[in-house]
């Protein structure tokens, strides 16, 4: 593609005088780990390399169930029993072919953590599950990596961004992981197919700004009720 299509594919952001050329090339240079491409994984990956991130990473070691379908919008019947991760990668790979996507279809562990984490500037946690979520948190944090949180159940989701320049993280936030059986999830309390759509680009959006060093949440959960439409701002 000529400098004058990539000119015209983003200029609707780079005439932000927030943004410019030199925010793009930001984008460019940067390289996100998305863990998780589901709910919540599907739309950030779309925005955020329909925005120009230069090289992103997927990560799920799950196959696409019909279940997912109203919700995980990248994906259609047709690849129903394939890997997300390499699926993800195919249609992103055709919204954005300017930009470079990976696709790791295995399952983050303490053993590969930092080994495929270090590699990032930074790490989006679209996971389902404590155990992964406070991994990713401890892993960003022993290798000074910044971190977009997010997570939703029923019409309500929130989200954070952890370990940027020194502001705190999950731990700082809840010390401590719950026992997955006292923790409501999806697959029995249920979701509204929008809100996962809702918090993912909320989540992308916090992304593009850490990468063009706009103001960000900084030591601050938001919390999202879609029912009622209520907005909270947390500090911790």
């Amino acid at each position: 593609m000529s400098i004058i299509q990539e000119f015209l594919r983003y200029n609707r952001q780079t005439i932000l005088a927030e943004i410019g050329d030199e925010g793009q090339e930001k984008l460019k240079k940067a390289k996100v780990l998305v863990i998780g491409a589901g709910g919540i994984g599907c739309p950030i990956l779309q925005y955020i390399a329909t925005a120009g991130v230069g090289f992103i990473g997927i990560m799920d070691f799950d196959t696409i169930e019909i279940h997912n379908l109203h919700r995980q919008i990248l994906y259609t019947e047709n690849e129903i029993g394939e890997e997300k991760a390499l699926i993800a990668k195919e249609v992103v790979s055709k919204l954005n072919p300017l930009i470079e996507v990976l696709a790791i279809p295995k399952k983050l562990t303490v053993e590969n953590a930092s080994q495929i984490i270090q590699q990032y500037d930074i790490v989006v946690d679209g996971s389902d599950n404590f155990t992964t979520r406070y991994l990713i948190n401890d892993t960003c944090v022993a290798l000074q990596k910044s971190l977009v949180y997010g997570s939703i159940l029923k019409f309500e989701g929130q989200i954070a961004v952890f370990n940027h320049r020194g502001s705190k993280n999950l731990r700082d936030l809840f010390p401590e992981m719950p026992n997955p059986k006292d923790v409501p999830n999806c697959n029995l309390n249920g979701v509204l197919g929008t809100l996962p759509g809702i918090i993912g680009t909320m989540m992308a959006h916090e992304t593009l700004k850490l990468i063009l060093e706009l103001p960000t949440l900084k030591n601050e959960l938001v919390l999202f009720n879609t029912l009622n439409w209520s907005f909270t701002k947390l500090n911790f």
